[in-house]
């Protein structure tokens, strides 16, 4: 049992990276720091959109319109965060024994 926790763990932790990636991919992209006709860079920018969309996209129709600010990726990060503390401090003691 303690491996699962362990292999979800880090799991949550991979999509962390993911989505911290997603972000900084994102604004490099609006301020024109990378060439978006570059088929490496869109192959990269279409993987992360792939990976975080069907996440972030129940949570951007949750909030209201911020202009321009997109905070979904803050309220996924947030909510993997508390996913996490639940394991450690309730999961894994109890599996424990």
């Amino acid at each position: 049992m303690l491996a699962i926790l362990d292999v979800v763990l880090l799991a949550l932790q991979l999509y962390t990276y993911v989505i911290v990636g997603a972000a900084i991919f994102s604004w490099l992209y609006a301020f024109n720091v990378v060439n978006p006709r570059n088929q490496f860079v869109a192959m990269i920018g279409n993987a992360l959109h792939q990976m975080t969309e069907p996440l972030l996209r129940p949570i951007r129709r949750l909030l209201p319109s911020m202009g321009g600010l997109d905070l979904s990726p803050i309220v996924l990060l947030l909510g993997i965060f508390l996913l996490q503390q639940i394991i450690v401090r309730y999961l894994y003691p109890a599996a424990l024994f």
